[in-house]
């Protein structure tokens, strides 16, 4: 059986970045109550990048870093719940802007765990030997979602992209997985809300359910009992003790989130790698940003194994275990 290793790591965010303070000129908020409550302290948002360009920039350095021709992608993956268009794809776009002509493409929509989900599409086509390499992209400009008079959620999102190159190993890389869904509370976190608008059912458009809207409460309670169990079951199913985990990477959606997580699984914070204090949550590209950060502060060593694990709208989670 073939395994699916990570070889570089790129992210790319927005040169504009909006403080607490920035936010606080526009809606009722200040800084202690969005640190006191997330852990977010500044975030970036785009002034007329859109996601395509986004993934495209993060996309560009992941194979500089490596000097691979984009000729030579196989599979472009992109994971995002805020495309530039409903068609053509994101990964379409990220297709032509890289050259990469050869390279099969499409999106994936699995909000904040749309990163694992996108690692994992990508790694069954490793694994089946379907295809011997893929890059795999979480991208988001969701400051285009954000109602600016709503603080319970404007003040946490923010814009960003970032991804890896994967490619066919025989040991080592993704070892395993678990991922899954629970549509029954999907109105929870909404957002994007598409109106049947037509020439003929006399219905005008409203955009009232358009921005991100979320029930705090109720993704709080599911974030801190899935999150934990998903990774439990995860190191139960490949059999690895939790002390072998070097690092916990998860989501960057809300530092008492993680807190909660570190005390259910009994491990303790230091190995939590978190950065949502810089970036606000982007949603699908906040594991890898994160990741890339890891990489590029050297944290990462040949042989560690980390584990990712997101959650989110839909309602989704997953985690995963990669050896490097």
């Amino acid at each position: 059986m073939y395994f699916s290793k990570i070889i570089s790591t790129g992210a790319y965010v927005p040169e504009k970045t909006v403080t607490n303070d920035d936010l606080s000129k526009i809606v009722d908020t200040n800084d202690e109550w969005i640190v006191s409550r997330s852990g977010i302290g500044n975030r970036h948002f785009s002034s007329d990048e859109n996601t395509s360009d986004l993934a495209s920039e993060a996309a560009k350095r992941i194979l500089q870093k490596i000097n691979k021709d984009p000729k030579e992608i196989e599979l472009i993956v992109v994971a995002t719940v805020s495309a530039d268009y409903t068609t053509p794809s994101v990964a379409c776009l990220v297709q032509a802007q890289l050259g990469a002509e050869n390279a099969v493409a499409f999106d994936i929509n699995a909000a904040c765990s749309g990163f694992v989900f996108g690692l994992s599409v990508a790694d069954k086509f490793i694994k089946t030997g379907v295809y011997k390499n893929a890059i795999v992209i979480g991208s988001e400009v969701l400051s285009k979602y954000l109602d600016f008079e709503d603080r319970g959620t404007c003040v946490l999102f923010g814009d960003g992209a970032a991804g890896v190159y994967i490619e066919r190993a025989e040991k080592g890389g993704i070892l395993a997985e678990n991922i899954g869904s629970d549509g029954s509370k999907g109105m929870s976190l909404t957002g994007g809300y598409s109106q049947v608008v037509n020439a003929f059912n006399g219905t005008k458009k409203d955009g009232k359910d358009f921005f991100i809207k979320m029930d705090g409460r109720v993704i709080f309670d599911f974030a801190t009992r899935k999150a934990p169990k998903s990774v439990m079951d995860l190191l139960e199913s490949a059999g690895i003790p939790k002390e072998e985990v070097d690092f916990i990477l998860p989501h960057q959606a809300n530092s008492r989130i993680v807190e909660v997580v570190s005390r259910k699984l009994k491990i303790p914070m230091d190995k939590f790698y978190m950065n949502m204090f810089q970036y606000g949550n982007t949603s699908s590209a906040s594991i890898p940003i994160a990741l890339n950060e890891m990489m590029e502060k050297g944290l990462i060593k040949e042989g560690n194994k980390i584990v990712i694990c997101g959650f989110g709208a839909g309602l989704t989670w997953g985690s995963m275990l990669i050896e490097f």
